[in-house]
């Protein structure tokens, strides 16, 4: 069943309105202050929903739907660790972070460990920032592809990851952070209101409500506690420290009005990841694997006890269910909601490069002007479509990428907020050790002790190694 006419028009004009906004900011940007960090005078309101927007986004709501379809309401305690970072964030990082950002007018997250170490310290964190959102900026082009590919069944995977792509990317490589965060405001209304007026309540409806739900789906489906201690750990490791080290999430504080303003905006993240986005995008899932075991999909070739993609079940459960008209809309907000990731992440990779890379170089100071922003943004939104085709599963992508940075980056984070005189050598080999620990890991697909993630381990190689040297270096370190 192809998509009709009507939800086809709904969904152009979507994707024109968010050009639209992009290109509005365009001519609006007059500094790289206003390009990344909105002009330090941004709203509450704004920037919470655009963190949960960002931090939720397409590929944790393509993934929520893939954890509903495998493992019923338990799968929503992987944004409860989300809630927990935010708020730890907000009272453990932002006071003390955002008065120094605020004296020295910093752009990204790298620039605060500058300020408490040295420019080499922060170089390696921008290219670890940089590779992380990379990928992860992948992992949300692809989130949208496997949305397009179960919805318009002749577009190929491939061709879907260009058609989101390039609309991601160009309209945040020319609008910057304003057009990401008042994107992301629309973005976030537009998929609340399509999962509680439309994707919730028609799709209960449909598969039969409760009734069909509990006779249908294992009962373990149904439980909080349908996972081990390990996978929540492993979830724990992951998420939270990412409210540390996050480069997205930095430049949100620094485009705060001041301290309680990105305190106000961390409060409401972190309740809207949990129990809000969680059980919404958890129930979604179930209710995909009601249909699936009902046969809603075997007219497209997925009978009940055929192969299928976990992540493909909500966009197929959607596009089977929805009338005319409904489809549209529905498909208009979950595209919402990976762009909304999208494009932050785009610009925090784009800022990485531009000012923690490019300017600690002689000679480079040049591409401070906002022109050279916008081709970069371009050039690496161009990357991650590449990898984006090279990858399968969302949720690994996004959640290795994450690894990847936190392994690298929290240790020394956590230097700056515990020790008055942390050591720039102990951050640089912590960083070296804790990103290259879990990069070899992944790669190589050990088989790690006790279930644990490579994350945990990179994180523990990058602790051991901070000590030993932050306690042998001179002057030492002393706990504040």
């Amino acid at each position: 069943m192809e998509i009709h006419i009507v939800d086809l028009i709904i969904f152009i004009v979507y994707l024109i309105v968010m050009l639209g906004v992009g290109f509005y900011f365009m001519g609006r940007n007059k500094s790289k202050d206003d390009y990344y960090v909105g002009g330090r005078n941004m709203s509450a309101g704004h920037i919470g929903l655009s963190v949960v927007a960002t931090d939720v986004g397409g590929g944790f709501s393509i993934g929520l739907g893939g954890l509903g379809f495998m493992m019923g309401l338990s799968g929503s305690w992987m944004l409860f660790t989300g809630l927990l970072g935010a708020w730890l964030s907000a009272v453990l990082l932002i006071p003390k972070i955002y008065p120094v950002a605020r004296e020295n007018k910093f752009l990204t997250f790298p620039q605060s460990l500058a300020h408490h170490y040295n420019g080499k310290v922060a170089l390696i964190a921008g290219f670890i920032s940089l590779i992380g959102y990379v990928g992860f900026t992948s992992s949300q082009i692809l989130a949208g592809a496997k949305l397009v590919e179960a919805t318009f069944p002749s577009v190929s995977i491939n061709m879907a990851v260009l058609i989101m792509g390039v609309i991601a990317v160009v309209y945040t490589a020319v609008g910057g952070i304003k057009a990401v965060i008042y994107t992301d405001t629309i973005q976030w209304i537009i998929l609340m209101g399509g999962l509680i007026f439309i994707g919730i309540p028609v799709g209960y409806a449909y598969i039969g409500g409760w009734e069909a739900i509990s006779k249908t789906v294992p009962a373990e489906f149904m439980s909080l506690s349908n996972l081990s201690f390990v996978q929540f750990f492993n979830w724990l490791i992951t998420i939270v420290p990412i409210w540390f080290v996050g480069m997205t999430l930095y430049q949100r504080i620094f485009a705060c009005r001041d301290v309680k303003t990105a305190k106000k905006a961390w409060f409401i993240a972190g309740l809207f990841e949990w129990p809000i986005m969680a059980f919404m995008g958890i129930a979604l899932g179930l209710f995909a694997r009601v249909g699936y075991e009902q046969g809603l999909f075997t007219a497209i070739g997925y009978a009940p006890g055929t192969q299928l993609d976990a992540e493909l079940g909500l966009p197929l459960f959607l596009r089977t269910i929805l009338p005319v008209g409904l489809m549209g809309l529905m498909l208009s907000a979950y595209f919402s909601a990976i762009m909304s990731t999208a494009d932050s992440c785009l610009m925090a990779a784009s800022g990485n490069f531009t000012t923690d890379i490019l300017e600690y170089f002689k000679g480079t100071r040049k591409f401070g002007h906002i022109k050279y922003s916008q081709i970069i943004t371009l050039i690496i939104g161009a990357l991650a479509i590449i990898l984006a085709t090279n990858m399968q599963n969302v949720l690994e992508l996004m959640l290795y990428s994450y690894a990847f940075m936190v392994s690298g980056l929290l240790v020394p984070v956590l230097g700056t907020l515990l020790l008055k005189k942390p050591s720039a050598r102990a951050a640089v080999v912590a960083m070296v050790v804790g990103g290259l620990t879990t990069l070899i890991l992944i790669i190589t697909q050990v088989k790690l002790p006790l279930g644990l993630d490579a994350n945990f381990f990179g994180i523990a190689a990058s602790f051991i190694s901070f000590v030993l040297i932050q306690y042998t270096d001179k002057p030492k370190g002393v706990v504040a």
